[in-house]
């Protein structure tokens, strides 16, 4: 396991012991109910932890206004203007997003490195692929591992030099290999808590894909606390995508639906019925695995493997409920009947 240094954000411990969910708001930084509205979707969802970008003066208004209105951690996402960071630190922020190396003199960076120790306010560095330094493509020839993991660590040590030290990270490419590259190799050179993610991952469809992979890749190999699917969709799906994530490898507890993916055997709408079940139960609070199966030959031996099932027939199914099969029904109340049995459980 990796040695962590804990970071405190709000009433949440990055340590590893949980991984939090994090998504960002994509409203117009003018349009405040706006933000508001999608900020209570996204906690309602599943985040638990909400980035808004501040790019200019006036939006500082939305740190008041978002967090009147959530309970979940609210991060300032900030570029170039230190005066920013201190301004939303002023207006309650409980994180902020930085990097030090691009808002100036040392002497800014002390400054909102001292205003955030004093709140007891941690700042996240975050380093992407498309905006590192010059200097260090010109020295690896492009955004490499290595050359990601250098521009961190520099930030790094500009926030130690002026004596602060609650630190998370993250280093983002849209390419799935670099990302988890440099990752891995961050995580051997510093205990900071990471943040994960794949950046311009991509629209819902290929921004999924690549994010399990890159996402899912490092939390089997115990790396990051809190990760972010970046999709070009409606950040709710960012949260859905985020969970099924850490369920599928044992990370979060809750409903999993397995289904096959179906052949010339199946003799009922496998497709259809699957995606009514994994409709229905994905706000289900239950640790609970569910088997939508479409003939006898995987089954009955797939559904017993979960909590409860089915198992399609010619116009009908078997429901099994912990490995045993209680009955048949007929292919029009497979749904009705799965579903109620469901809320046995």
């Amino acid at each position: 396991m990796r040695n962590i240094k804990p970071v405190k954000l709000k009433d949440f411990i990055l340590d590893g012991r949980h991984i939090y969910i994090q998504s960002m708001l994509n409203c117009r930084s003018d349009d405040i109910e706006g933000n508001i509205k999608q900020a209570i979707e996204l906690e309602k969802a599943g985040c638990e932890i909400l980035r808004v970008a501040i790019p200019d003066k006036s939006s500082i208004r939305l740190v008041k206004a978002i967090k009147e209105n959530i309970s979940i951690p609210l991060v300032a996402d900030i570029h170039f203007d230190y005066r920013l960071a201190l301004d939303a630190v002023s207006a309650g922020i409980d994180k902020i997003r930085i990097n030090p190396g691009n808002i100036g003199t040392r002497d800014r960076v002390k400054l909102v490195a001292d205003a955030c120790r004093e709140r007891g306010i941690p700042i996240r560095i975050g380093v992407n692929s498309g905006s590192l330094e010059k200097e260090l493509i010109q020295k690896y020839g492009s955004p490499t591992p290595q050359a990601l993991v250098e521009s961190a660590l520099n930030h790094v040590n500009i926030l130690n030099e002026v004596g602060f030290d609650d630190i998370v990270i993250s280093i983002k490419s849209s390419d799935v290999r670099t990302t988890v590259e440099a990752y891995r190799l961050l995580a051997q050179k510093c205990e900071y808590p990471l943040h994960l993610g794949v950046t311009e991952a991509g629209t819902e469809r290929m921004g999924l894909i690549k994010s399990a992979i890159g996402i899912g890749s490092l939390l089997l190999d115990g790396i990051g606390e809190t990760i972010r699917v970046s999709l070009t969709a409606d950040p709710v799906k960012e949260i859905y995508a985020a969970k099924d994530i850490l369920k599928s490898i044992g990370k979060l507890k809750g409903v999993q639906v397995i289904s096959c993916p179906t052949c010339g055997r199946t003799r009922i709408d496998v497709e259809k019925l699957a995606c009514q079940v994994e409709n229905a139960v994905k706000n289900i609070d239950k640790n609970i695995k569910i088997a939508v199966m479409g003939c006898a030959v995987n089954g009955p031996g797939e559904a017993k493997e979960a909590d409860i099932g089915i198992a399609g027939g010619d116009g009908c199914a078997v429901l099994i409920k912990k490995g045993e099969i209680i009955n048949k029904i007929p292919e029009d109340k497979i749904l009705d009947t799965l579903l109620k049995e469901i809320d046995t459980l």
